[in-house]
């Protein structure tokens, strides 16, 4: 797909006829094959035993929904940036959506800093993962005290014994770390920026260990601990001291797709309430029919198509190849302050029903509390958008 093919005659924007039919097979595959297992664990979609996990990724693979950012030369669906964040919107769109879309059914995509490996390292390690056959790998970068500015802040150790690293201390905030085959991590091997190194590191390697980490969230990340942790030099990916440069290359189109979730969940919220609105009688009539509840439920609206398109806008200027930095920051901070402030209206708007488990509202409302820190917090995004806002002045 390129730019021009979503440029109106008469100058108005829409979505690539290919891209609304891929949204409309995520939207009837959720419908079909996603809520009815939800419906059936009730409030813990952590609960989907693995058997019936790989039948539902195996559904997904049927019909085209696998390892969406994975180019096709790799076995995946190679879509554009905007094709993915038009599938994580609708993929989120279930009670575990802000970190378990759609189940995990659309899989297979290896850590992005993967397509800058060897070969070698590349069909050991990612290849697996886009085949099925393998689970997802965590990437962990963040440590204690480091923040939004994580490259500063990095203290675990690589120091280089022969034909090995050895590694010592310790990662935070560590995704799917307990049970994940392996892990790229970012360690220090000199002072600096270019001071970071990137590594393959194995799940069952001596002297790594898990702890879980208890966070208001409904998916628990984990504290990754490295004692003398020994490395083959093998594991090393690019240079030595290339780490940082390595992972920013995919930091911005992150946040574009980091973006995506929140905008679905809030979306599917608005929808909930809105249907509750209509229903609801009070005082002689339904809450639809008080302006208070009704302007609610407008500014609820309005945001939601501000932020896609914000969101649409960085992923296309993406898709041309252009600096999106502060493209992605405007759509990541955007995205996740209104998706927040949605969900906590369509609460107020449900009243104590809002806040029991019975509905995914509070859930939803927790995850998205966290959506507004991760992938660097609503001031850091600020920080890069008044950068770039008073250097073009």
């Amino acid at each position: 797909m390129t730019a021009d093919t979503a440029t109106h005659p008469l100058g108005a924007w829409e979505l690539p006829e290919e891209l609304r039919m891929l949204r409309d097979t995520v939207r009837q595959f959720m419908i079909r094959e996603v809520h009815p297992i939800e419906a059936e664990l009730a409030h813990d979609a952590t609960g989907l035993d693995p058997q019936r996990h790989r039948s539902l990724q195996a559904k997904a693979r049927e019909v085209g929904l696998w390892a969406m950012q994975t180019p096709e030369e790799y076995g995946g669906a190679g879509l554009s940036v905007l094709g993915q964040v038009v599938v994580a919107e609708e993929a989120a769109k279930c009670r575990m959506g802000a970190f378990f879309p759609a189940l995990g059914a659309f899989g297979g995509n290896p850590p992005n800093v993967m397509f800058k490996a060897s070969a070698e390292q590349f069909a050991k390690y990612a290849q697996p993962i886009i085949d099925g056959t393998m689970s997802k790998a965590y990437t962990a970068i963040s440590e204690a005290g480091g923040g939004s500015d994580p490259a500063r802040a990095i203290r675990l150790k690589a120091v280089r014994e022969g034909d090995h690293y050895v590694l010592n201390g310790s990662k935070l905030w560590t995704s799917h770390a307990r049970s994940a085959d392996w892990g790229v991590v970012y360690a220090r091997t000199g002072e600096g920026r270019a001071g970071i190194s990137c590594f393959i590191v194995e799940r069952d390697t001596p002297g790594l260990s898990f702890s879980e980490i208890g966070v208001m969230a409904s998916f628990a990340p984990f504290e990754v601990h490295f004692d003398n942790v020994r490395i083959p030099v093998e594991n090393l990916i690019g240079e030595e001291g290339t780490g940082f440069s390595l992972a920013s290359d995919f930091l911005v189109y992150g946040r574009i797709l980091y973006a995506a979730g929140p905008i679905g969940i809030a979306q599917e919220a608005l929808e909930l309430t809105c249907r509750w609105a209509k229903e609801r009688e009070v005082f002689g009539g339904t809450l639809a029919d008080k302006q208070g509840i009704a302007w609610m439920l407008v500014d609820s609206e309005v945001e939601l198509r501000a932020a896609r398109l914000l969101m649409y806008q960085a992923a296309w200027n993406a898709d041309l190849g252009k600096d999106v930095k502060t493209d992605a920051s405007v759509a990541k901070m955007y995205a996740t302050e209104v998706a927040f402030k949605v969900v906590d209206r369509c609460i107020q708007i449900h009243g104590a029903l809002g806040m029991s488990d019975e509905l995914p509202l509070e859930r939803w409302f927790r995850d998205l509390r966290v959506k507004r820190l991760g992938e660097g917090a609503t001031e850091v995004q600020r920080v890069v958008i008044a950068r770039d806002l008073l250097r073009k002045r």
